[in-house]
């Protein structure tokens, strides 16, 4: 009786994972651009400030994914992550702008530079808006 029963668990077991791909959504990721953004004047060492961006969804299918972080040394890239499900009907009317935020920990001295991703010129090559912000005593 154990075996049988064992028998049954596993045949189920193996017909309940089975894999189709017609179940599967497809997403295509993109990057947005940052609209506008909210930076302090300067920063102080140790401290943590939230950055907040602002950003818009081109259509309703766009999903946010999170926010695009790069550092090196005391350059920060930033941008939005969005995933766009395939194959979906999108209405045309624009989403009203989003605002995400984030928390900054000065751990260096100098200036940060923080490049803001804004999208891509006519030839296809990204635009970034520079922001400098020295760090005082």
């Amino acid at each position: 009786m154990k075996r049988i029963i064992l028998l049954l668990v596993t045949v189920t077991t193996f017909l309940s994972c089975s894999i189709n791909d017609d179940y599967q959504d497809n997403y295509q990721y993109e990057v947005l651009a940052i609209e506008s953004y909210t930076l302090p004047e300067s920063f102080q060492l140790g401290k943590t400030y939230e950055i907040k961006l602002k950003y818009q969804k081109p259509t309703a299918c766009h999903l946010y994914q999170g926010i695009y972080y790069a550092k090196d040394l005391n350059t920060r890239t930033i941008a939005i992550q969005a995933a766009v499900k395939n194959n979906e009907t999108c209405t045309t009317e624009v989403p009203a702008e989003s605002e995400v935020s984030f928390n900054f920990s000065v751990t260096n001295t100098g200036t940060y530079i923080f490049k803001f991703y804004k999208g891509k010129d006519i030839d296809g090559k990204d635009l970034f808006e520079e922001v400098e912000i020295q760090v005082v005593d």
